[in-house]
């Protein structure tokens, strides 16, 4: 409901209480009254329908937290006796001049900053400071890698850290490594969630970097290759990668190509069925080669 009040020709409208009864406008004509009546009614119902704000975005927590056994140094703008290389805790602080022992586990470098800015100024002892905190060595933030790569372990990672460089520290993927491996991570539930990473899509630009941020306590792992078998009328017989949509054709190729004697026509697969048993097809050189496969590339009767 609204207030309408006339001085001349100044027109004021207030909102107030909703109530049963509209009193009569004085001094002011039917269509001017009816006007506002309308103009307050349409605002009110827009108010009424407007969505709630949005909520707040989650806060993320920092890719690189300190933690305990982090060598940090505190730097101190124009302040050198209060500059400092210190580690970090058991019980997650880190002990700065006149300020004491300062809680920064869990913090990222620019947090542990703000945080030591604060003491120093709630402690009267400056009055404005400027602090830059950085992490000489990280021994908090440790990933293990596991599989098949060449140096398996533990593996300290910075903010930048990516999943290439940690797969290079540990020796890099051996022959028998797939191009598919797993970031495991504990959720705030403590279960563990697989983030599977494609590493060809993501070295030709088409994977997702969100899925591959490093964090410490995280593990790598580099399941083995999906191989097949391939032997008879081929140049080098044995067992092969599956490439993602591999075809017998190209399963031929990656042996080497068909002899002299053999014959494209006459190629069979021997295929583990989901009961465990094998059983042997015909195979068409377009057909796609699964896990496991066992291709025989027959001798010609001609």
């Amino acid at each position: 409901m609204l207030n309408i009040s006339m001085k001349g020709a100044e027109l004021r409208t207030q909102k107030v209480l909703p109530r049963r009864r509209i009193e009569v406008l004085r001094g002011v004509s039917g269509w001017a009254a009816a006007a506002v009546l309308a103009l307050g009614a349409l605002h009110c119902a827009a108010a009424a329908a407007a969505p709630p704000p949005p909520d707040k975005p989650a806060v993320k927590a920092p890719l690189l937290q300190l933690g305990p056994g982090d060598s940090v140094s505190v730097q101190v703008y124009g302040q050198p006796d209060l500059s400092t290389t210190v580690y970090v805790g058991d019980d997650g602080t880190v002990s700065v001049p006149l300020a004491g022992n300062i809680q920064v586990a869990g913090l990222s470098p620019a947090q542990a900053s703000s945080r030591i800015e604060a003491a120093l100024k709630s402690g009267k002892i400056l009055v404005d400071p400027h602090v830059t905190l950085t992490v000489t060595q990280t021994r908090s933030q440790r990933v293990s890698v596991l599989g098949q790569v060449g140096t398996p372990g533990r593996y300290a990672v910075e903010s930048n850290t990516t999943i290439f460089d940690l797969l290079a520290q540990a020796g890099g993927i051996t022959a028998t490594g797939s191009d598919i491996i797993y970031i495991i991570r504990l959720d705030k539930d403590g279960h563990e969630v697989k983030y599977p990473v494609d590493l060809k899509g993501l070295a030709s630009g088409n994977g997702t970097i969100h899925s591959i941020s490093l964090q410490g306590g995280d593990s790598v792992f580099v399941p083995k290759a999906e191989q097949f078998s391939i032997y008879g009328e081929v140049t080098t017989p044995g067992r092969y990668r599956v490439e993602p949509g591999m075809t017998v054709i190209e399963a031929i190729a990656k042996a080497g190509g068909i002899t002299l004697r053999g014959s494209q026509r006459r190629v069979e697969i021997k295929r583990k069925q989901a009961n465990g048993n094998y059983s042997t097809v015909k195979a068409k050189l377009g057909d796609l080669i699964q896990p496991d496969d066992v291709v025989q590339v027959k001798e010609s009767i001609f």
